[in-house]
Order: structure tokens, then C-alpha cells, then sequence
């Protein structure tokens, strides 16, 4: 059964440093075999005939680096070898500039999460720089949920509970995110507004150091994926109080929903990767990569791989993946104005 994306202002931005435990799944990051299967009208049919680059703005070891290696591991039916060139920096700027000199032939991809899609034109105002103008979605890959983790010893027990102490004592609650406009802070921002709270925001430069500060109780809470968190969780120094999805997640199944826990069903956080051609590539062309992309998708070894870090695939036909987007770009104006957050 095909997913469809949430018509719920529910997600938040990423720079996907959150996923860096996805480094488990990496074998190298020399050019790998994609299994792209071949599909497509008799004029993209030979499509590849030579190698096809995805350059990505997420560094080596992190989740969206580790998905396409994972789609790399099976067969080589394009019969081309796929190179990942990582150019991780400046906001995804990096990686945008790129893949945007690129000559729109399919022979270059683009991986950005849906913040880099859907808020950087908001991030990044001075910049004017709307990448929807400038490329195409061509396939998706994953969606990610994100978790509210607090201390193990934290009073709370529910979102009701964190709700309560944010309302009845404001700015003294604080919750901590891996960056300015990542999805763990704007997240927090979501909350803000969907409760009437005000919160504190603390933003971290490493991961790691965010969680240990969680677990030390300073800040009080943040986002928190599977793949970024399961080490300090499994060692029992913080825990879930809710998983911002409109479901409970399988890997995780005793975690209530945010709803579940006395928390607004809106508040759904998740980041959601995908690949983008410049614009310019043949309509038939994109259909065909398209295609290839959801097929290895749906193999069951790939589905095992990513239900390891509570990746969800996505077989979004390229107008949903459009609409999810701007139902994103929405919600990020609203909050970036809001708070009046600026990377420029």
C-alpha cells in the first residue's frame, strides 16, 4: 500500500547529523553499482550508458549517505557504476551549487532533505534562492520520524506533562536541537505555537554532546531519531516520551503517539529525503528514474536495512512529493517569521 503524505503542518527541517549512527551500514564510499532497474519509453530505455553521480549535502557516515549506498548494495541493473559525492556545508548551499551547473541530462542527481527544499528560501532570505525553481523532484527515499527524549529521571511522564511545566513557567523550559533550523529546533518551535508555550531553545554543534546534556537534564528535552539517540537510550539514561507521528513506530511499539500522550496530534516532526534532477531533464527521463528508484525500494532486503533506523521508504509519485513540500513551506515561513530566525 502506497504511502501518501500528511496534510498536517507536522514536520521539521534537518541537517541530518542526527542520523550519523547510519554510519553502521557503510562498507566505503568508493563508486557503487546501483539497482535501478531498467523502465521507461524506447527513448530512455539504454538510460544509463555511462556513470551517474548523486551528489548529496549530507557527509559520509550519515542516514541520507548510508540510503543510497544501501540502494548501491544491490545488483548493478543500470549496469553503470554510481558514484556518491559527498559535499556536505554552508546549509546544503554546497551541494546545491553543484548539482545546479549539472546539464540536466540525468547523469547528475541531487539529495536534499525536504528543509533544504522547503526552508531555506525562509533560512536563508537574503539569498532569494528557491530550490523548486531551480530543480525537480525525481524519486523519494525515506522518511524519518523524530522521538521527544528527556532524562530517565525526568518528573515527565507524558507530553502532557512537559506541556504543563513549558505553559505554567515560560522561557524556563528548554529543549535542545542539533542547529538553528534543524527539525529538533523547529520542532520545538512547532510545539510553541501549537500549545501556546515558550520554551528555550539550546542548539548544539555535535550530536553526541546534545544527547549527553539531555541526559544530564540540561536541556530539559529534545528530538531525538532512532539512529542518532538508541546509544544513550540503550544505555538507560534517557527515554521516549512520544513519537511525533500520526503512528506508533514498529521499532519502537510501546512508545505512545505525541496524541496518545496528552500532546496536539499536529505536532508531527519528520524529515523526508529525496532525489532532485537540475531542471531541464527529459519528463519521460525522470519517470524512468523514478520508477527504477521505487522498485529497488519496494526489495525486501532494502525494507530490512532501512526499518533497522525506523526509515521509512517512500513511493510518493513526484506530485505528492510537490505537494509535501510546499505543505512544509507553509508551516517553516509561518514558524521562521514567527520566531524570527535568521541564517544569513
Amino acid at each position: 500500500m502506497k504511502a501518501s503524505p500528511s496534510s498536517r503542518l507536522g514536520a521539521a527541517p534537518s541537517r541530518h547529523k542526527a542520523l550519523a549512527g547510519a554510519a553502521l551500514l557503510l562498507a566505503s564510499i568508493a563508486p557503487l553499482h546501483c539497482a535501478w532497474a531498467q523502465a521507461g519509453s524506447s527513448s530512455t530505455a539504454s538510460f544509463p550508458t555511462r556513470p551517474v553521480t548523486v551528489i548529496t549535502a549530507f557527509a559520509v557516515g550519515s542516514g541520507p549517505d548510508a540510503v543510497l549506498r544501501i540502494v548501491g548494495e544491490k545488483s548493478a541493473r543500470w549496469k553503470q557504476g554510481v558514484t556518491v559525492d559527498n559535499r556536505p556545508g554552508g546549509g546544503g548551499f554546497v551541494a546545491i551549487e553543484a548539482a545546479r551547473r549539472a546539464k540536466p541530462d540525468g547523469y547528475t542527481l541531487l539529495q536534499l532533505d525536504s528543509e533544504h527544499v522547503s526552508a531555506l528560501p525562509y533560512l536563508y532570505k537574503q539569498r532569494n534562492f528557491h530550490p523548486l525553481q531551480h530543480f525537480d523532484p525525481v524519486a523519494p527515499l525515506f522518511l524519518t520520524p523524530f522521538f521527544v527524549a528527556v532524562p530517565t529521571n525526568s518528573p515527565w511522564k507524558s507530553m502532557g506533562d512537559l506541556i504543563k511545566a513549558a505553559k505554567s513557567e515560560p522561557g524556563k523550559v528548554s529543549y535542545g536541537s542539533w542547529g538553528v533550523g534543524s527539525p529538533g529546533h523547529l520542532g520545538g518551535e512547532w510545539l510553541d505555537f501549537l500549545t501556546g508555550s515558550k520554551m528555550t531553545h539550546v542548539p548544539y554543534r555535535e550530536v553526541s554532546q546534545l544527547y549527553t546534556s539531555v541526559a544530564n537534564g540540561d536541556p530539559a528535552w529534545s528530538f531525538a531519531s532512532i539512529p542518532s539517540s538508541q546509544g544513550i537510550y540503550k544505555s538507560g539514561k534517557i527515554r521516549y516520551l512520544a513519537v511525533a507521528a500520526p503512528q506508533r513506530i514498529a521499532q519502537m511499539p510501546d512508545v505512545p503517539t505525541v496524541a496518545e500522550s496528552g500532546g496536539p496530534a499536529d505536532l508531527i516532526v519528520n524529515s523526508f529525503v529525496s532525489l532532485l534532477t537540475p531542471k531541464g531533464v527529459d519528463a519521460a527521463l525522470r519517470d524512468k528514474i523514478h520508477a527504477d528508484v521505487v522498485a529497488v525500494l519496494q526489495d525486501p532486503q532494502v525494507r530490512e536495512k532501512f526499518a533497522t533506523f525506523a526509515f521509512q521508504p517512500i513511493t510518493w509519485e513526484v506530485p505528492e512529493m510537490e505537494k509535501f513540500a510546499r505543505t512544509k513551506a507553509d508551516q517553516y515561513k509561518l514558524l521562521i517569521q514567527k520566531a524570527n530566525i535568521s541564517l544569513d
